[in-house]
C-alpha cells in the first residue's frame, strides 16, 4: 500500500478518536461560572422592573373646564364699495352751453350739473301753449252751447279731446326742455365729467358719473361652508386696511354661487356720515353668528391621535383617559376657543402625549384659567 495513503488513514483514525473522546468542549473555569449567574440575575431584575413600570398608572396633571356661550365668528375678506354709482346720460341730443360742476365736487339732489342749448325749443313751447289756449276756448264754447241745448254731446266730446291733445303736446315740449338740463339724482360726488362746453351730446351719451358716498357697502365672498351661518340683519365688524374699524348690518347675501370660486356675495351696510370711507379699500369683516357652547383652552394641550385628528385628552370619574376631537372656533393671543367637548370635563394639562385612550392614570387637579 502506498505510504501516503497509510499516513492519511492513521491521521483520520486519530481525529475520529479525539472527537469521540469529547476533547472539543471548552473547559469550564471557576471565574466564568459566577459571571454567567450574575448576568442572568441582572436580566431578571430588569424584567421585573420593566413589568412593574408597565402596570403602574402614569401620573398626569388635569384641570376642570366648563363650556361657555360663544359666538362662532365668520371672517370674510373683501373691499368697500359705493352703494350707488350712476352714469348720467343725455335723454335728448343737444350742444353743451353750461357746466356747473367739476370732478370731485359734492352736489345735492336736484342740483343743476350741465345745460344744453335751447335752440327752437322755446318757440315750440310758445306754439304748444297757444294751441292749448285755442282749444280751451273752443271747449268752453261747446260746453256753453251744450248746456243750452244748441250743441250735441259728440261735439262737446270732440272739443274736449282736442283740448287734451293740446295739453299733452305742451307738456311734451316742457319735458324736452327739462331734458336739456342734467340734474343730480341724489346727494353725492362727481367722480367723472364727460362733457365740455361746446360738445354735441347725442341722446344716450355719457355726461357725468356721480357716486353716493353715504352709506357705503363692504362686499366680500363667503364660502359655501359658512354662508348659512350668516343672515340678513346680522351685525358685522369690519377692519379697513387704513386702520379704521366700522360696524354695520348684513344687507344682502347672494343666492347663487360664483361658478369659479363656489362662494357667495355678502354685503355689509355701514354708515359713512363724515364721508371718510372710500370705495375700493381692502377690508376684513367679522360676522357674529349663532351662539354655541365652547371651551377656552391653552393651545399647548391640543394633541393628535393615531389617525392624525386634532383634539384633547380628558380623564373621567374612573380616571380613564378619553380622546375628544375638537373644532377651533377662534385663536387668540391668550388661548383658543374649541367646540366638540362635553359641557364639563377634566382636561389633561400635562402628560397628554404619554397616555392613550382607555388607559388608567393618576390625575392631579389644577384650576383652569378663563379668557379675560
Amino acid at each position: 500500500m502506498n505510504r501516503s495513503v497509510i499516513i492519511a488513514i492513521v491521521i483520520a483514525i486519530a481525529a475520529v478518536g479525539w472527537i469521540l473522546s469529547g476533547q472539543f468542549e471548552e473547559p469550564k473555569t471557576e471565574a466564568s461560572e459566577p459571571m454567567v449567574e450574575a448576568t442572568a440575575s441582572d436580566q431578571q431584575d430588569i424584567a421585573k422592573a420593566l413589568q412593574s413600570k408597565k402596570h403602574d398608572p402614569i401620573q398626569v396633571e388635569v384641570q376642570m373646564s366648563s363650556a361657555q356661550s360663544r359666538s362662532e365668528p365668520v371672517v370674510v375678506r373683501g373691499v368697500t364699495e359705493a352703494i350707488r354709482i350712476v352714469e348720467l346720460k343725455a335723454e335728448t341730443p343737444g350742444r353743451v352751453t353750461e357746466i356747473m360742476v367739476e370732478r370731485g365736487q359734492r352736489v345735492k339732489e336736484g342740483d343743476l350739473l350741465v345745460k344744453f342749448a335751447l335752440k327752437d325749443r322755446m318757440a315750440q313751447l310758445a306754439e304748444a301753449e297757444a294751441l292749448v289756449r285755442q282749444r280751451q276756448i273752443e271747449y268752453d264754447a261747446a260746453k256753453s252751447l251744450n248746456k243750452k241745448g244748441f250743441s250735441a254731446k259728440t261735439t262737446l266730446a270732440g272739443t274736449k279731446a282736442l283740448l287734451d291733445s293740446a295739453l299733452a303736446q305742451a307738456e311734451s315740449v316742457r319735458i324736452s326742455l327739462e331734458d336739456l338740463k342734467i340734474r343730480a339724482p341724489f346727494d353725492g360726488i362727481i367722480e367723472e365729467r364727460h362733457a365740455e362746453i361746446g360738445d354735441y351730446i347725442k341722446d344716450g351719451n355719457l355726461v357725468a358719473t356721480i357716486v353716493d358716498e353715504n352709506p357705503v357697502l363692504i362686499v366680500g365672498q363667503v364660502s359655501e361652508l359658512d354662508v348659512n351661518k350668516i343672515h340678513v340683519g346680522d351685525n358685522g365688524t369690519a377692519k379697513l386696511i387704513t386702520g379704521e374699524i366700522v360696524n354695520g348690518q348684513v344687507r344682502f347675501i347672494g343666492k347663487t354661487a360664483d361658478a369659479a370660486t363656489r362662494t357667495f356675495r355678502v354685503e355689509l351696510l355701514v354708515d359713512n356720515p363724515n364721508l371718510s370711507i372710500r370705495s375700493g379699500v381692502t377690508a376684513e369683516t367679522v360676522f357674529e353668528t349663532d351662539k354655541v357652547m365652547a371651551h377656552f383652552i391653552t393651545p399647548a394641550i391640543l394633541t393628535l391621535n393615531d389617525e392624525g385628528v386634532l383634539g384633547v385628552r380628558s380623564v373621567d370619574d374612573q380616571d380613564i383617559v378619553h380622546f375628544h376631537p375638537v373644532n377651533v372656533l377662534a385663536d387668540t393671543a391668550s388661548g383658543a376657543w374649541v367646540t366638540g367637548l362635553p359641557d364639563q370635563l377634566r382636561l389633561i394639562k400635562v402628560g397628554q402625549e404619554f397616555v392613550k385612550d382607555g388607559e388608567k392614570v393618576i390625575p392631579q387637579t389644577s384650576t383652569a384659567g378663563v379668557e379675560k
